[in-house]
């Protein structure tokens, strides 16, 4: 069974996706959204649907002290509406403190142009995310 990765945002929302054997993270798409988050929600659906993914790892943004902040709680919101719309299927909240850091840095050191860079750095975050998860599972055996 294979897990899909989000990274949330305002605007954008990253979308990954592991191997089947569940020890790689690939990218699949970013989503533009505005005002209507059901749309994106349904995307995401058809996403899980289509890679048949018993688990979504949702990046959780956090304060670096620790505690949660405006971004977090509206995170919490939109995993709540994903909840609503894929009972059954286990939602697990990961870490993404620098994740979005990391996936710029990458994109600057393979020399992607600033202006190819937005459309594609949520998704790289969203593969960082859930790569974090897969190592911190095979990890624990």
């Amino acid at each position: 069974m294979r897990i899909i990765g989000i990274d949330y945002g305002d605007s954008r929302i990253g979308v990954a996706v592991s191997d089947p054997l569940g020890w790689t993270a690939q990218g699949v798409e970013t989503i533009n959204w505005r005002n209507n988050i059901e749309e994106p929600i349904e995307r995401i659906v058809q996403i899980i649907n289509s890679y048949e993914a018993n688990k979504v790892i949702v990046g959780f943004p956090r304060n670096m002290n620790g505690t949660i902040g405006p971004r977090g709680e509206k995170t919490d919101q939109f995993i709540e509406m994903l909840k609503n719309k894929i009972e059954g299927i286990q939602i697990i909240k990961w870490d993404e403190r620098l994740s979005t850091v990391a996936a710029n840095k990458t994109m600057t050191e393979l020399g992607v142009k600033k202006s190819k860079k937005k459309k594609v750095v949520d998704q790289i975050a969203a593969v960082y995310i859930l790569q974090g998860y897969l190592d911190a599972m095979a990890m624990k055996g």
